[in-house]
């Protein structure tokens, strides 16, 4: 169970995950031994799995950013979030409610690599129907 700490700790590492611990220790009013025990909690609980780099636009990325939406056979879904996870190009996945199963973000560098990672995907034993919106522009991430 998180806590308030907890929680704030989360969303400061969310806007920069390289914030040092006596940064992070100064805007939660704890010790910074406190900021690197609870890291290692969360770390070792598996709550943090990782960290990322967030690229500016202007830099060198890929140039198509969509949404995959999945319809799943349910007896496989553990097999295929496995199976995604270890796709390069598809960054996050999402289990949800409603008409889709799944929802993917992907990117690609160019559309002949999204069709070539669609392609794939559709292919995958698990998948009965898909369906792709292009991100045309971002406002807020």
């Amino acid at each position: 169970m998180l806590n308030d700490t907890d929680k704030n700790l989360i969303a400061l590492l969310r806007i920069n995950a390289r914030t040092p611990l006596t940064t992070l220790a100064k805007k939660l009013n704890v010790s910074r031994t406190t900021i690197q025990n609870r890291l290692e909690r969360l770390e070792s609980s598996g709550l943090i799995t990782g960290y990322t780099v967030t690229l500016k636009p202007t830099t060198a990325q890929a140039d198509v950013n969509a949404l995959v939406f999945l319809s799943i056979n349910g007896q496989h879904e553990e097999k295929l979030i496995e199976r995604l996870r270890g796709y390069p190009n598809v960054l996050e996945i999402h289990g949800t409610n409603g008409r889709w199963d799944l929802v993917l973000n992907v990117r690609t560098d160019h559309l002949a690599a999204l069709n070539d990672l669609l392609l794939t995907i559709r292919k995958l034993p698990a998948v009965l129907n898909t369906e792709t919106t292009l991100l045309l522009a971002s406002y807020k991430k």
